[in-house]
């Protein structure tokens, strides 16, 4: 059992081989569905979601509270459902959320711009020079998008298990280099990458439910002990601890919850 993410951008054929990977696997294929459910789970408008998985700040703006949030919805809701194992997933961000889980695959797929500059101008029946600059800001917003809230290059090798060119590769070549893969044993759910996994989904609850109170916040959990560190005046330390750990306290699964406050800066007004 594995989860697989395919990372790609636009007319690269990442949705074909991801449906067909998981077609040849008995696999869930998985999209925009995940925005879906954190709408439906935190009564959030399907757009805000979109926006803030595709808007990217501008240069030297960070991204919002309100765009932060809404990226913690959906991350919330795409852990707890890839928890499950057999799920293919593409679309933006995958590869983030599943950080240090074992048997995640990660995927990249690439192809060159001028094939897809081709199917753009086909579909949209447009000229070269404007497919051209649609594709070429489209693969620039995901990349920042990545680089201001992860401080990663969405385009960095490193970040994947597998990079695929589609050209001399067909489809169907890289869904069996794919599919071959993920039955390795390097992929498959082992008791502490089943550990990292539930980890991950408890410290987004945790992230989820206090984020309204405590936006810039940084949670991290292991077996059922959660670790918050946020941001406060040093007078209201106290105060702070007392009440993130009432709000993660009800969550089921957590043990215990520690919080360290950061002091915010005192500025002196006399």
């Amino acid at each position: 059992m594995s989860i697989i993410t395919i990372s790609r951008g636009s007319y690269s054929k990442g949705k074909e081989i991801a449906e067909k990977v998981a077609a040849e696997l008995g696999y869930e294929c998985l999209s925009r569905d995940v925005l879906l459910e954190a709408s439906e789970l935190f009564n959030v408008p399907e757009i805000k979601l979109v926006r803030a998985l595709h808007d990217a700040p501008k240069v030297l703006e960070r991204f919002s509270h309100g765009q932060k949030k809404y990226v913690t919805y959906i991350q919330q809701a795409f852990l707890e459902h890839v928890q499950k194992d057999n799920v293919v997933y593409h679309g933006l961000a995958g590869q983030f959320f599943l950080r240090g889980v074992g048997h995640a695959l990660k995927v990249r797929i690439i192809a060159d711009l001028d094939d897809r500059v081709r199917l753009e101008m086909e579909r949209e029946r447009i000229s070269e020079d404007e497919a051209r600059h649609v594709l070429k800001k489209d693969d620039f917003e995901r990349r920042k998008w990545g680089l201001s809230l992860y401080g990663i290059d969405t385009a960095d090798a490193s970040l994947y298990d597998m990079v695929l060119h589609i050209r001399k590769l067909s489809v169907d070549d890289a869904v069996k280099l794919i599919t071959h893969a993920a039955r390795l044993p390097h992929f498959q759910t082992t008791p502490e990458s089943r550990q990292a996994m539930d980890n991950l989904v408890l410290a987004a609850q945790v992230k989820s439910k206090i984020f309204d109170a405590y936006p810039d916040v940084d949670v991290s959990s292991d077996k059922g002990i959660v670790v918050v560190f946020t941001e406060g005046p040093l007078e209201r330390e106290e105060a702070i601890r007392k009440r993130v750990s009432s709000h993660a306290q009800g969550i089921p699964g957590v043990k215990e919850v520690r919080v360290h406050v950061r002091p915010t800066a005192f500025v002196y007004s006399g």
